[in-house]
């Protein structure tokens, strides 16, 4: 396993753009950053900080959460924000996201952040969809700390994990965005649940935030041999390079002797992972 990034206080959101390399954040320190297979890091957006979940719009720039889910451009334009949060109604933010087929989003809401609402009890989120015309629902409640979420390869189930109760849950998904009721997809007594990533053949690959590793289980739930990870704070995977034969692995500093050791790793892996569909839902500015 190498490490091509080291320095952040603790990186989240990673996607992988043919244009840009691998595209995360540092949540803690801010920031959005771009590696390339060489190892050269370059900075795409600076400051904002608690960026748990990316996504490429095709518009030309970043899906990104935080205080809100917002729109940054790659060319340096203005902001937009496509989602606020709503504190009074439980929502003080957003953690990771991802796309569906159709490139409708679907976004965590916190109840509780030490990043954004210091002092808050303990509470449920929920998760959100906004649909391609920029109309957004509430699909799933009572998620104690959202996290990795992904498609199965027909599109027809949606992982998601909840780092607060140690589960991967899963829903059935409808033609028009709609989920079922959850239910328990997997559990990690390693460690909790944090960003996921579905391969090819179905598998779902979990970071194990505390854990060192990052779990694999069948379509089933069954588990397979775990990934040993050099660092405990394991964060979030996502699958990509040539054919998608790359898994990238992101970590946190915590357990580590520095508040700067949150790291990105590859590893060449034999099953290719599910492409990332680019968000197409439309823009505040109307794009």
């Amino acid at each position: 396993m190498e490490r091509i990034a080291h320095g952040y206080g603790l990186v989240e959101g990673p996607v992988y753009s043919g244009d840009h390399g691998l595209l995360f954040s540092d949540v803690l320190g801010g920031g959005v950053y771009a590696v390339d297979e060489a190892g050269d890091v370059r900075t795409i957006f600076e400051r904002r900080r608690g960026i748990g979940g990316i996504a490429l719009h095709e518009a030309g720039g970043l899906i990104v959460s935080g205080r809100n889910i917002s729109y940054k451009p790659f060319d340096g334009g203005s902001t937009q924000t496509v989602l606020d949060r709503d504190p009074d109604a439980g929502n003080v933010g957003y953690n990771d996201l991802t796309t569906d087929a159709a490139g409708r989003i679907y976004a965590g809401s916190l109840g509780a952040s030490p990043v954004f609402d210091d002092g808050r009890e303990p509470a449920p989120g929920a998760l959100h969809l906004i649909d391609l015309d920029g109309s957004s629902r509430i699909v799933a409640t009572d998620i104690w700390l959202t996290n990795g979420l992904g498609f199965s390869p027909d599109g027809r189930r949606l992982y998601h994990a909840d780092t607060g109760v140690q589960t991967v849950w899963v829903y059935d998904v409808e033609a028009d965005g709609t989920l079922s009721e959850k239910r328990p997809f997997a559990k990690t007594d390693r460690g909790r649940p944090d960003g996921l990533a579905v391969a090819e053949d179905g598998s779902v690959w979990v970071a194990v935030a505390g854990g060192g590793i990052v779990a694999v289980f069948e379509p089933d739930g069954t588990a397979r041999a775990p990934l040993t990870v050099p660092q405990a704070m394991v964060t979030s995977v996502c699958f990509g390079g040539s054919e998608l034969r790359h898994l990238y692995i992101v970590t946190g500093s915590e357990g580590s002797d520095g508040d700067k050791e949150g790291s990105v790793f590859v590893e060449p892996v034999e099953v290719p992972g599910l492409p990332v569909v680019p968000a197409r839902v439309r823009l505040p500015d109307g794009a």
